[in-house]
């Protein structure tokens, strides 16, 4: 099977490849030169300024894309060399730092994490340019209810089926980096089935979520003092992240000066 070439001068770019394919797990060939280059090469990463100084077809310029990440996922697109997929099954597993993950035709493309669920619809967006498909559709784990809400709000207007899927056992161990175990899991929740939406739904947050937001913001204010409920529901419903709510509350409990 062809692999990845690395290939630039820029040592700050290299770096930031090599970082990215290690932690991915993503198998590569460092490269010297450009002159005969080894056949197993089936695309080479290289910089924008390096990029006319290969004759090779399949050539990806990782600065000049928003992500060295986003970067490889091209390159590994173009290595697998499909143009258009039966079926693409875009995993979402909603927390406060989503992971999103796409598979086609069985094959798991990529996986990554989002600071904000508002970040997913972008990202969604991008995945259905980046691997067009006869058939996509997005599945989204039942946990989390608020932000779940939300994110399927976001996404209703792209005019793809969603589905809600039952994530109980798709969390792996708790060894695992959270930000890992949402990635895992938003793969698995790709490939299970579950019911349809159709239409936008409530955010109506239930007592528990509340406190919950609450206990988090005591945290962030080192014990100090726990946010109001009605600030703590601008939080669930997206109008503040928690850290904007924590500083807000703040500045209105300083004493004024006289």
């Amino acid at each position: 099977m062809k692999t990845l070439g690395v290939f630039t001068k820029d040592f700050s770019l290299y770096h930031d490849l090599l970082k990215v394919l290690k932690k991915r797990n993503i198998a590569y060939v460092s490269l010297d030169s450009l002159d005969n280059v080894p056949s197993k090469i089936g695309v080479i990463l290289t910089s924008h300024r390096e990029l006319h100084d290969t004759n090779s077809s399949k050539v990806v310029a990782a600065d000049a894309y928003d992500t060295v990440d986003h970067a490889v996922d091209l390159a590994l697109h173009m290595l697998i060399g499909k143009d258009i997929y039966s079926k693409v099954f875009i995993g979402i597993d909603p927390g406060d730092k989503p992971g999103i993950a796409v598979v086609g035709d069985d094959i798991l493309l990529q996986k990554i994490n989002v600071e904000t669920p508002e970040e997913v619809v972008s990202i969604v967006k991008r995945f259905c340019m980046e691997y067009p498909a006869i058939e996509t559709i997005i599945r989204i784990g039942h946990g989390s209810i608020i932000t779940r809400n939300r994110i399927i709000n976001s996404l209703i207007s792209l005019g793809i089926p969603i589905e809600i899927v039952n994530e109980t056992k798709t969390t792996s161990s708790q060894q695992t980096k959270r930000l890992e175990r949402d990635g895992e899991a938003a793969a698995a929740i790709a490939l299970l089935r579950g019911g349809k939406v159709n239409k936008q739904l409530p955010l109506e947050p239930t007592k528990g979520e509340i406190k919950n937001i609450q206990e988090r913001s005591r945290k962030l204010a080192e014990g100090e003092f726990s946010i109001s409920e009605k600030t703590a529901l601008k939080v669930l419903k997206g109008e503040l992240n928690i850290r904007e709510a924590v500083e807000l509350e703040k500045k209105q409990k300083r004493p004024k000066r006289l």
